[in-house]
């Protein structure tokens, strides 16, 4: 007797683009390979200090957490900057990010850069470009959005397909 598969389950996954002065955030939906957008925001930060701008990731993160409700959060590591202030300060708005998600009991994933790129658009060293181009085609969108966004978009999208390529090795 055949088993027949039960459809794959819908999951919404927050991806985040995070950086000190422009964070990107992009929600999808994947049901297996099917992807669906959701919302994409570049989420320009107000001048001044540090703790500022982290209040203001830390906020709105939560606000669009409230509205898309999702699943799982998939977020960039930080990579090894040549200026240490840089990666210092980007590290900060990595965490205030995350908190964000902990505080509202999401699980947290990370990937590099390097791994996303290679994921959503075949090559680790891709450009913006690229990584807009393909998240407008995998998503199905008319236009390809913001620079920060697509590149949150892409980090939930990398997130849908590992766990998709796990799903298809669980069921193997």
């Amino acid at each position: 007797m055949r088993q027949t598969r039960s459809p794959a389950p819908t999951v919404t996954i927050l991806g985040i683009d995070p950086g000190s002065r422009i964070t990107g955030v992009g929600v999808i939906k994947a049901q297996g390979s099917n992807l669906q957008h959701v919302y994409a925001e570049s989420l320009v930060l107000p001048k001044g200090e540090l703790p500022l701008r982290l209040e203001a990731i830390y906020s709105r993160l939560q606000s669009i957490i409230a509205q898309t409700r999702p699943d799982i959060v998939s977020i960039e590591k930080v990579f090894l900057a040549k200026n240490p202030q840089s990666a210092l300060v980007l590290g900060h708005a990595r965490g205030a990010a995350m908190l964000a998600a902990v505080n509202n009991q999401l699980p947290v994933v990370e990937y590099s850069a390097t791994e996303i790129k290679k994921t959503v658009v075949g090559k680790g060293r891709a450009d913006k470009a690229q990584i807009q181009h393909m998240i407008r085609i995998l998503l199905g969108l008319r236009v390809a959005p913001e620079e920060d966004a697509s590149d949150a978009l892409a980090a939930a999208v990398c997130h849908a397909h590992h766990q998709q390529i796990n799903t298809t090795i669980r069921e193997a």
